[in-house]
């Protein structure tokens, strides 16, 4: 039920596939993030995929949090998310797994070009947080759960930071995926943190710009699990493994690589990276 009204709503679809539904064998729901939809890495590699396996793609993009519910709850094959210690959670509590690396990116700071907060160039994310902080600046969060949400509130914690003081002020909770967070963050002029991927996608810049980038705090792990079979009977674990495996071959990590936006690469696939 659940399921069918996730598709009766139009959250996501696979883009369309190069093979005839008679070719398909059966297809599978995957549990993922708004970057990784809205960026449009989905609408390059599952056709691919698809092709090569003739099992079709259904996507239910979401925040990882709740993309980590729905595989709790069974309502999709695999989980494919990008925050590690929520990851790791969601495998210790039995609900999936194991976990697979897949690729990287990274976070920037995006903010308007008249920098009220004077963070432009800076390197240092948690200290540009202070100095959003310090000067009131307008700053737009997800507040959905995300793993974008996320790490933003751990690097709000490390710079010392009680965003809920800002509530409702300079700090402004939407709830909602990168692409629209995005948009309110144009139409306010305000500072954001963004996937780079999603904001090399992102098309209503308006007056927005990346202040900062290159912190090693700011770098964004992906990975997938397969939901557990044993808790769901109903799972398709053979064809969510083949996806995941699928993924993680020198095929699925060229797919990824080969995702580009006006020349430049989105996600850098590292399934082979220890400790990744």
């Amino acid at each position: 039920m659940f399921r069918r009204l996730f598709l009766g709503l139009g959250l996501t679809l696979a883009a369309a596939l190069p093979v005839t539904v008679a070719a398909q064998t059966q297809s599978i729901t995957v549990s993922s993030t708004t970057s990784t939809e809205q960026s449009g890495l989905f609408g390059h590699i599952l056709p691919i995929f698809t092709q090569a396996t003739g099992i079709g793609v259904r996507v239910v993009a979401l925040g990882t949090g709740q993309a980590l519910d729905v595989g709790r709850r069974g309502d999709a094959d695999v989980v494919f998310v990008h925050d590690r210690d929520a990851e790791e959670r969601f495998v210790a509590e039995g609900h999936g797994g194991p976990r697979r690396p897949v690729m990287f990116n990274d976070f920037v700071i995006i903010g308007p070009a008249g920098d009220p907060a004077r963070v432009n160039g800076l390197r240092d994310s948690v200290e540009a947080l202070r100095r959003i902080a310090a000067a009131r600046a307008p700053f737009i969060s997800r507040g959905d759960r995300s793993g974008t949400h996320a790490a933003e509130l751990r690097l709000w914690q490390q710079a010392g930071i009680d965003v809920a003081t800002g509530r409702g002020a300079w700090y402004r909770e939407v709830g909602q995926g990168m692409g629209p967070a995005l948009n309110t963050a144009a139409a306010q002029n305000a500072y954001i943190l963004a996937d780079r991927g999603t904001w090399l996608a992102f098309r209503n810049r308006q007056d927005l710009r990346i202040v900062t980038e290159g912190d090693e705090r700011l770098f964004n792990q992906y990975g997938v699990m397969l939901v557990n079979p044993q808790r769901h009977a109903h799972v398709k674990a053979e064809a969510g493994q083949r996806f995941i495996d699928w993924l993680v071959s020198p095929a699925g990590q060229e797919a990824i690589a080969g995702y580009k936006i006006n020349g430049e690469q989105l996600f850098f696939p590292n399934a082979n990276r220890p400790g990744a």
